[in-house]
């Protein structure tokens, strides 16, 4: 891994860890669910810029790398199953109705 992309996912993972601990002080302390909400959406934020940085890192590195060797089609099939876990590619996942939050 880049050493700049290394420090960068770090970087935010600490800082999400710190925000993950004060969210849970949050629940524990019961303040307003909508409240809560907002700091939960903010760790996602968070969370999908790491995806967003070991992605670049993973376009400069290994698949570089893997389109030098010839191995272009294995390489696009990687990416493609990496992107399952971008949500700015994918889009958020549906709610099916038996998760949805009120009665069916």
């Amino acid at each position: 891994m880049k050493e700049i992309h290394k420090s960068s996912a770090l970087n935010r993972l600490k800082t999400v860890r710190g925000h993950v601990e004060a969210v849970i002080a949050m629940v524990d302390d019961e303040h307003y669910c909508p409240d809560v909400m907002k700091q939960v959406s903010a760790l996602q934020g968070s969370l999908e810029k790491v995806n967003r940085v070991l992605l670049q890192n993973h376009l400069e590195t290994c698949v570089t790398h893997a389109i030098h060797e010839g191995r272009t089609e294995e390489i696009v099939d990687e990416l493609m199953e990496t992107m399952k876990y971008t949500a700015a590619v994918t889009g958020p996942a549906p709610i099916s109705l038996e998760d949805a939050p009120w009665p069916t």
